[in-house]
């Protein structure tokens, strides 16, 4: 009986969770907007026109809607369409990549620091020592450290989110811990692992999911920043951020060729940020009443 209600009370959450996104048009908005980013990097090998490390000498500096080039191309003559849309495949696995390893980092020490005393002493501290730095400077002397690569950017980029997201989990592992259901769960002798899989770590999910939707438009301008600099990935693969790093050259004859890149960049971004605000209020306890 307990199991069913339960259950049913799950199914009866969900279903307030999924009006809720659906009655904010800036939530759906974003949504759509990062159903179609993730389409066009999944379909990339298709709906490019050319290979994205083609070079055209003989058809350089072409403008938006030239033959055979929809979005022109750049100094050398490689279609910007095609090098965009591979771009965007590498901003989103970077993206999805490292805030995946904030997640895995950052959940079990949040978790620890919250619910034994001892250990949150030793946690926070090294975690106030690494929020002392910017993230992007973290993000920098990482990827200079290890040297430009994917997966140096996705390393470096995945550890500079993790203390922000240790700092969520701590604070909603101490707010769970005070609750009856955890009360009563050390009454009955439950050890201190099983009580944080079995009702911790479960409650936490929903801070979890939004601060994931938050972070994940930092690391996407992260990779870009680095790639941009230099230090990030590296040539022939096409990124956003070499695109923009290569249109400050000619950006007076081809201003198209920053233009793309950096509306794609911001379309991403975007449609995090209005997904995130969304789905926080759908998670909210309060809203969840409603």
């Amino acid at each position: 009986m307990t199991v069913v209600e339960s259950s049913h009370e799950l199914g009866s959450n969900r279903g307030k969770v999924l009006r809720s996104l659906r009655s904010a048009p800036l939530g759906m908005l974003g949504l759509g907007m990062l159903v179609t980013m993730a389409a066009l990097a999944l379909l990339a090998p298709v709906l490019a026109p050319h290979s994205p490390t083609q070079v055209h000498f003989e058809a350089p500096f072409q403008q938006p809607l030239t033959v055979g080039f929809l979005f022109g191309t750049d100094d050398l003559g490689r279609d910007i369409l095609s090098r965009m849309l591979y771009g965007i495949q590498v901003s989103l696995q970077v993206g999805l990549l490292s805030v995946a390893l904030a997640v895995v980092v950052g959940v079990p020490l949040g978790l620890l620091a919250g619910f034994w005393n001892w250990l949150d002493g030793i946690i926070s501290r090294l975690t106030d020592l690494m929020l002392a730095f910017p993230f992007l400077i973290i993000a920098v002397g990482l990827a200079a450290i290890n040297g430009p690569s994917l997966t140096n950017v996705v390393i470096a980029l995945g550890i500079a989110q993790v203390p922000t997201m240790i700092r969520v989990v701590r604070g909603e592992t101490l707010r769970i811990k005070s609750t009856d259901f955890v009360t009563g769960a050390v009454a009955m002798n439950a050890s201190g692992p099983r009580i944080m899989l079995q009702h911790v770590l479960p409650n936490c999910t929903s801070a979890i999911i939004v601060q994931a939707t938050v972070i994940m438009p930092v690391a996407v301008i992260g990779e870009a920043m680095l790639s941009f600099l230099g230090i990030g990935v590296q040539p022939p693969t096409p990124s956003l951020g070499i695109m923009l790093a290569d249109a400050q050259q000619y950006i007076g004859r081809s201003p198209t060729a920053a233009i793309f890149p950096g509306v794609a960049i911001a379309i991403i971004c975007l449609g995090f940020n209005l997904f995130g605000d969304a789905l926080r209020d759908a998670l909210d306890p309060a809203s969840a009443k409603k």
